[in-house]
């Protein structure tokens, strides 16, 4: 398994300028809470999944089983 960031880097520069803007929480969250400060609590646990494979909400992030 791997972990990189979206390989279209106009969504990664987006989604970037989104995290500075709210202070690191997905840009793509309404609420600022613990769980969704990037890499959000949904996406660690689509991780820890061993059968996901897949992006991100935001789809800054994509995991690649191997």
């Amino acid at each position: 398994m791997k972990i990189i960031f979206n390989p279209d880097e106009k969504i990664v520069s987006a989604i970037r300028e989104g995290l500075k803007k709210k202070d690191g929480y997905c840009p793509c969250r309404l609420q600022k809470t613990p769980e969704n400060v990037c890499m959000c609590k949904e996406f660690r646990d689509q991780i820890a999944d061993p059968n996901f494979e897949g992006f991100c909400h935001c789809r800054l992030y994509q995991k690649i089983k191997d």
